[in-house]
């Protein structure tokens, strides 16, 4: 795998937002987004409005575009939907997707009863993993993956702190803040994660897509 090559293909929309221009064009909660390029698979990790935003999603939506996500984000959203839950796997457009769990830990924005999500999933031969809105959980220390999208603006999700240890458990060959520049979190987040992991893990810090 040749990372740098591949971390070309991937955009940060802002917030929780990430785009990857593989063979498949795969979108993970799209939100606010400027850059309206066509998605083939959808990804929507929960209900709120800062992840499930309808608006948006009709924006990239092609006709033959898929939308995965669970049943409670699947009551506002038009098109091929497949609602899934935490342990499900499945293949859509050729890529492999493998549904974890999201929840919190030490707050109740995100309870695990709930049922929100996040994803691991294959696209050209590369693992991703896109944490959705979550707290550091003791499946993440399961993951083999090789780029993780990971939040770290605290408040709703873990702070850069915990985010460093999430990432340190899974191990990723490359890590990549997200969840801060728009609702909650600055780059300032981002960069004390960065920092944190210097020399043990490449953190890359996206310019938003614009």
């Amino acid at each position: 795998m040749h990372l740098e090559e591949t971390i070309k293909k991937i955009h940060w929309l802002g917030h929780d937002g990430i785009r990857i221009d593989g063979t498949t064009v795969v979108m993970i909660d799209p939100f606010r987004v400027s850059v309206l390029t066509p998605a083939d698979l959808i990804l929507i990790s929960h209900e709120h409005f800062d992840h499930c935003s309808p608006e948006d999603i009709e924006k990239i939506r092609k006709t033959d575009s898929v939308i995965v996500c669970d049943a409670n984000a699947a009551k506002n959203i038009k098109g091929d939907v497949r609602v899934v839950a935490p342990g499900d796997r499945l293949t859509v457009k050729g890529v492999s997707i493998e549904v974890g769990p999201a929840y919190n830990t030490n707050k109740d924005f995100h309870p695990r009863a709930a049922g929100m999500l996040s994803f691991v999933f294959t696209l050209d031969g590369v693992r991703y993993y896109h944490a959705g809105d979550t707290d550091f959980i003791p499946e993440m220390k399961e993951l083999d993956v090789d780029i993780a999208f990971l939040p770290v603006s605290g408040t709703y999700v873990m702070t850069a702190d915990e985010a460093v240890a999430a990432a340190t458990a899974i191990n990723p060959k490359v890590a990549v803040p997200i969840h801060y520049g728009e609702i909650v979190g600055s780059q300032e987040d981002a960069k004390k994660f960065q920092s944190a992991l210097d020399g043990r893990i490449e953190v890359v810090i996206l310019s938003r897509d614009a």
